[in-house]
């Protein structure tokens, strides 16, 4: 097959955590992706304008001679956030985004909003200014069955939000459900919604029949099959209101591997190639681009990138390694299930 060269992609949603595990994970994502809108939910998370600065000066201490790299910096919203201290995070251009994490929902997100009420003057402040708010979309109720939390989130909390504050940019990450499909659909142009590599492949089944797959263990968690299928739908189909947001999240094995495992797939290494394959299946490598290097651009006001990738097609499966050591302790690289015949040769 004819090798297909797209625009360098954007992650508009990645974890790279800090210290030994930032410099082990960093030249995974920076490998293909020339952006990537990375997460506040550090231990302490991400809070400040200073805090976002100092983070940004981690990372790119830590990024490798040679590679280039831009960490598009976020703010972890709290019922104490200052509005002024966002808006001149936002103007100063430090700042591209700030993450809702409802109280509870997932990986180090116990500082984060119980109270909706109480953030209001911030999300006003964003909406005037036009700062996205990136919003992990899941009820914390434990009354609410966890395969039920995306959808129930759209009714109780994110439609109410944006009813209330006209204008404010939403970015619904990492959605897993028809149900959220169709709310982006349905949104108008301040919504948008970014989708994982790992949601395209994963269903329920992966992660719980035959056996507890914890590499598999995502929050939001997989989904059924029909929600799968809705997800594909959406990340080929075109539409400019979907992009690619990878949710990387790096874990150590023994925190994976244990008695109550962390969440989190890591697909930083492999994503591309793996995209390719799916939207190959869906008969869409020509909106491949469009998903992983245009519309997600356009959403956050950024050019798109001048340097281009190159993929692929082989005779021979692509290699990839199993896992990836790290200070932290080995890191499983995501392992889609099946042979994947695209790589990225520049």
């Amino acid at each position: 097959m004819t090798p297909i060269t797209l625009r360098r992609p954007d992650d508009m949603h990645l974890h790279l955590r800090d210290g030994a595990m930032l410099e082990a994970v960093l030249p995974e994502s920076a490998r293909h992706f020339a952006r990537a809108i990375v997460m506040p939910n550090l231990v302490p998370p991400v809070v400040t304008a200073a805090q976002a600065a100092a983070y940004r000066d981690r990372i790119l201490a830590a990024l490798p001679a040679g590679m280039a790299f831009e960490p598009l910096m976020t703010l972890y919203l709290t019922e104490t956030t200052d509005p002024g201290d966002v808006a001149a995070a936002a103007a100063s251009g430090l700042v591209r985004a700030v993450k809702l994490y409802p109280a509870g929902a997932t990986t180090n997100s116990a500082s984060g909003v119980r109270d909706f009420d109480r953030v209001r003057g911030v999300l006003e402040r964003m909406a005037a200014i036009g700062l996205p708010l990136c919003v992990h979309g899941e009820v914390t109720d434990p009354v609410v069955d966890i395969f039920d939390r995306e959808a129930m989130f759209i009714d109780r909390v994110l439609d109410p939000i944006r009813r209330a504050t006209p204008g404010l940019r939403v970015v619904m990450e990492h959605i897993t459900t028809a149900e959220g499909v169709a709310y982006v659909q349905g949104g108008g142009d301040t919504l948008a919604g970014t989708i994982t590599t790992h949601h395209l492949i994963l269903n329920r089944n992966h992660l719980l029949a035959g056996g507890i797959r914890p590499h598999y263990y995502c929050l939001p968690v997989a989904k059924r099959e029909h929600h799968r299928l809705a997800l594909r739908a959406a990340a080929t189909g075109g539409a400019v209101r979907f992009f690619l947001g990878t949710d990387s999240a790096p874990h150590p094995d023994h925190l994976k591997e244990h008695a109550c495992g962390c969440a989190g797939c890591f697909t930083a290494t492999n994503t591309m190639a793996i995209l390719a394959h799916v939207f190959e299946e869906e008969g869409a490598l020509d909106r491949l681009e469009g998903f992983t290097s245009l519309h997600g651009a356009a959403f956050y006001g950024l050019a798109p990138n001048a340097a281009r990738i190159t993929l692929e097609k082989t005779a021979i499966p692509a290699a990839w390694p199993a896992r990836i050591a790290t200070g932290a302790g080995p890191v499983t690289v995501f392992n889609p299930g099946f042979p994947v015949y695209w790589q990225v040769s520049d």
